[in-house]
């Protein structure tokens, strides 16, 4: 679990440092306009849209924005977007998993295919890298929500299966079927969450040093770029000094 720890926190800072505010929006508004159209437009009521609006609010998408993409997939006029996972290898032979939503699979299958190859890495067909992964829910808290002991309690209690504390605040993992219930249990131990997200977490993982860390996020960073891509996940390993070096 560190390894998919450490580089969600890489992609935290680096995402609140350069990440354009409009395309993050986008992408989350996308999730929650396919959450609503999938099921019921009431968040209490869809457990897909309750998650898709908890992660929007997490990263400040404004209130008018949420209610504006529920209300596009109530409305009739909203795109219909597929949903598509492209796995492959990354530099160093990461395994790297791209979830995309899209209303034209060969304008992002051809997309996602040349960023592989531009940027060192291969596509490869459904199922080459996702044995190497569990879907998992991970629900997060910053460290100043009580210390390890508190929060491990707290999980336990919600049915969590693990814990990993640190500087950075408090990573809580769970089954995926089991996310919604955690999460609804432990907000209302430790109140409302940075964020409640379903994640690939990496089986094993792949050791890289810095020139292959470079290599990689340069990769990850042209994949997320894409409109259609919605998130990446990697199964990256490295050292504290080589991630202090990035």
């Amino acid at each position: 679990m560190a390894g998919h720890s450490k580089w969600a926190n890489i992609q935290h800072r680096k995402g609140r440092q350069d990440a354009a505010r409009s395309k993050l929006f986008s992408k989350l508004s996308k999730e929650i306009t396919v959450a609503a159209k999938m099921g019921d437009p009431d968040p209490e009521k869809n457990p897909r849209l309750r998650l898709a609006v908890k992660e929007a609010k997490s990263n400040s998408v404004p209130k008018d924005v949420i209610e504006r993409a529920i209300k596009k997939a109530t409305g009739g006029d909203s795109e219909d977007y597929e949903e598509i996972r492209y796995e492959g290898y990354g530099p160093g032979g990461v395994a790297v998993i791209v979830e995309a939503m899209t209303d034209n699979r060969n304008r992002t299958a051809s997309n996602v295919r040349s960023t592989f190859t531009k940027n060192g890495g291969n596509l490869g067909e459904t199922g080459s890298v996702a044995f190497m992964f569990e879907r998992k829910g991970e629900i997060t808290y910053p460290a100043e929500v009580g210390d390890a002991d508190t929060v491990m309690m707290a999980a336990i209690e919600a049915g969590a299966e693990d814990v990993e504390s640190g500087e950075d605040g408090h990573t809580i993992i769970c089954a995926d079927t089991d996310l919604n219930e955690v999460a609804t249990a432990l907000e209302a131990e430790l109140g409302e969450s940075d964020s409640t997200k379903l994640i690939w977490q990496p089986s094993t993982t792949t050791e890289l040093e810095l020139d292959g860390m470079q290599k990689l996020m340069k990769l990850v960073d042209a994949l997320e770029d894409d409109d259609d891509v919605q998130r990446v996940t990697t199964n990256f390993e490295a050292s504290d000094e080589v991630l202090a070096q990035l």
